[in-house]
């Protein structure tokens, strides 16, 4: 009788069950890309300008400080609605995302995060910070926050960012606007110091975004975005770099006559001069054919906005 062959003995294979350890790696990471999509340090940076805006508006208008309710309704739901706008910004922008290599790396350019997702996540954030708004500090700031998010989305990343080199120049609106809905929050109206303050910021932009689009006009180009940088001669973005530099500088000095004491004044003088002169050096270096390093100026020009809402805070406690 023919012996039938021994089949061969199957090693068991233990698949290896997921820990709660090992998971929550994952849960990190997803709620690490719904962040990243908010852009908190473009978040932070517009939140510095808001707290200030509240106490001279706060000081001013009623001569005391601004209600704790006003404030932390403010600061949150100004995160929200920044937050809200970066990540809609985020979900229009994911096939130039994935052009460019300083946004390569964003949720939804790594396909990361599915875009509906990101969508819904924007929307429904930046519901809250609006209705929240409404609630607590009332319709102007939340009408402003309104606005801010639609103009960043609709009219600034879907037109002026495809269409125009001045989109920089033009959708500063909704980066300064944090001054207007910081004031609003606290009086419900307007008045000439809000709107000096909303100036310095919107001046402020164009040399602070140009440099960085300097760095990265390349990848600009290659998305076919018609940033300044990315179209222009390297003079001519220094050239308005200095303009605006020295127009910044001009409106934050008009808030001292119109209520600020000697601290802001020196301040403001002082570092909007070193940010006027970042300004030239840059210039200075493209005439003479050198390695513009616009990073120098894209970071003293964060630190000069900060250093001056900064001192703006401590003014308010002497006006």
């Amino acid at each position: 009788m023919n012996e039938q062959p021994t089949p061969p003995v199957r090693p068991r294979i233990r698949v290896p069950r997921e820990t709660p350890d090992q998971a929550r790696p994952d849960l990190r990471a997803r709620v690490g890309g719904y962040v990243a999509l908010t852009k908190p340090r473009i978040v932070e940076l517009l939140l510095i300008t808001t707290v200030p805006a509240m106490l001279v508006a706060a000081r001013m208008e009623h001569d005391g400080l601004p209600a704790l309710s006003a404030v932390v309704a403010t600061v949150l739901g100004g995160a929200l609605a920044a937050g809200s706008a970066n990540a809609i910004n985020c979900y229009i922008d994911r096939d130039l995302d994935q052009l460019m290599r300083r946004t390569s790396r964003r949720p939804l350019a790594k396909q990361e995060i599915p875009p509906r997702n990101a969508l819904v996540f924007g929307l429904i954030i930046g519901a809250a910070a609006v209705l929240g708004m409404w609630a607590v500090v009332g319709p102007l700031a939340a009408a402003l926050t309104f606005g801010a998010i639609v103009y960043y989305d609709v009219v600034y990343t879907i037109w002026l960012k495809r269409t125009t080199p001045y989109n920089t120049v033009w959708g500063g609106a909704c980066g300064a606007a944090p001054v207007l809905i910081g004031w609003a929050a606290v009086t419900g109206h307007m008045s000439w110091m809000a709107w000096v303050l909303f100036a310095v910021v919107f001046l402020w932009q164009p040399p602070h975004f140009y440099a960085l689009a300097m760095k990265f006009k390349d990848d600009y180009a290659a998305a076919g975005i018609p940033m300044l940088p990315a179209v222009a001669p390297a003079k001519r973005v220094a050239v308005e770099s200095v303009v605006y530099g020295w127009l910044t500088l001009a409106v934050s000095m008009v808030a001292v006559p119109l209520g600020a004491t000697w601290l802001y004044g020196t301040v403001a003088l002082a570092t909007g001069g070193l940010f006027v002169l970042e300004c030239h050096k840059l210039l200075g270096r493209v005439n003479r054919g050198e390695d513009p390093k616009p990073m120098r100026l894209f970071h003293w020009s964060t630190s000069y906005l900060t250093l001056l809402f900064l001192a703006l805070a401590v003014d308010s406690f002497l006006i």
